[in-house]
């Protein structure tokens, strides 16, 4: 798992979307790194913004509980249905 966490961290540093939602899912259970949930969040936010939906919905599950982030439940709100609007 380290050295997967390695190269997803590469990869989502170079904006590569998938990459960056799953070092978002290493760093919010602790897969290989250090559990930190507001690094998750800027790296779900990161590919949210570039449309990936598992990510746009992974954020939103951390905004509707503030996890990583403060609570926002309209903005949760608003990538839930993003990632809806995609199936």
């Amino acid at each position: 798992e380290v050295e997967a966490a390695k190269w997803f961290r590469k990869a989502a540093e170079q904006g590569f979307a998938n990459a960056q939602t799953n070092l978002g899912i290493m760093l919010a259970k602790g897969l290989g790194v250090a559990k930190d949930e507001v690094k998750a969040a800027k790296w779900y936010r990161k590919a949210a913004e570039q449309g990936h939906d598992i990510a746009q919905f992974a954020l939103g599950l951390m905004l509707a509980n503030g996890l990583g982030v403060a609570k926002d439940e309209v903005e949760a709100a608003k990538w839930y249905r993003k990632a809806a609007e995609q199936g």
